[in-house]
């Protein structure tokens, strides 16, 4: 699919990044063992999660890569934290945002992994993944479990959320889930509607994964800041209340510009909106989503 050369998203492409460019990755510690890794000081790409080991049989895990524009970075950071390359990338969906770097971990010896649907799709343009070298070497259709450094990782896929190929992975021992683009904390969420995604698909989605979890569990999300179930559930709900409010007006059978015009989603501008997923672009989404399922 052309459109998958677009994948990037275009906040690596803003103005502002663009007078700031990611020079360092900080890593924080979500438990011991596990850490989030994200740019310092600029948009690297998707928040990132590494799992490392204390022994030399452990095995190095990092969940998405980030930009292939700073790959050589994301790499080093990873290879401080582990004391050694990477073994298994998992990669949570399609976008280069989050499996841009797949080729430069591939070419540094680890394998990638990934739902069935996104090596599909970047078979039909690698460059998401940084060339064909980032393609998937390893694919799954439902669920697989990583058995690794005394922990269990279940990656299991979620249908036609916020593409056709979303994975979450949930770390058992230790608690802590993480969603990839099933959930942006705190602001709009990026549904794309033309890579499989849904919303009706999203919001199933997000209630799975806060089926899955209690109030210990930390939740590292796609993007924003590491949460919790309450924060989990928050971003479900107005999700929720945006969808209810935009369906009410396609059951009135207004126009996608006149539903513009009335600014359903105004209450949730202040906390959710963003530059890339603004109020207006979240509301086409909610209205393209619900009329198109109302024509199948």
């Amino acid at each position: 699919m052309k459109k998958l050369a677009l994948l990037l998203l275009p906040l690596a492409a803003s103005p502002a990044l663009a007078q700031d460019p990611v020079t360092a990755i900080k890593s924080t510690e979500v438990v011991p063992g596990i850490h989030l890794l994200e740019g310092a000081d600029g948009f690297a790409g998707g928040n990132m999660t590494l799992l490392t080991g204390d022994g030399r049989h452990d095995r190095i895990v990092l969940i998405d890569d980030g930009l292939g524009a700073v790959a050589e970075l994301i790499y080093a950071k990873a290879r401080d934290l582990a004391g050694r390359d990477v073994d298994f990338v998992i990669n949570t969906h399609v976008h280069g945002d989050h499996v841009g770097s797949n080729a430069h971990f591939a070419e540094n010896g680890a394998v990638i992994f990934a739902h069935d649907n996104i090596r599909k799709r970047l078979l039909e343009n690698p460059d998401a993944a940084g060339g064909p070298a980032g393609l998937p070497e390893v694919t799954f259709s439902d669920e697989v479990t990583f058995h690794v450094n005394g922990n269990e990782a279940f990656v299991f896929h979620l249908k036609k959320a916020h593409t056709d190929g979303d994975a979450a992975i949930l770390f058992r021992n230790v608690n802590v889930l993480v969603t990839g683009d099933l959930q942006f904390h705190g602001m709009f969420p990026f549904i794309d509607l033309d890579n499989g995604g849904d919303v009706d698909g999203y919001i199933a989605a997000q209630e799975q994964l806060l089926a899955m979890i209690d109030d210990e569990t930390r939740v590292v999300p796609g993007h924003g800041s590491m949460t919790d179930k309450e924060g989990l559930a928050s971003d479900l709900d107005m999700l929720r209340r945006a969808r209810a409010a935009v369906l009410d007006l396609v059951d009135q059978e207004m126009s996608e510009e006149d539903v513009l015009a009335a600014n359903p989603l105004a209450e949730f501008h202040d906390d959710y909106d963003w530059m890339f997923i603004t109020t207006e672009r979240m509301t086409q989404t909610l209205y393209r989503s619900l009329t198109r399922s109302r024509t199948r």
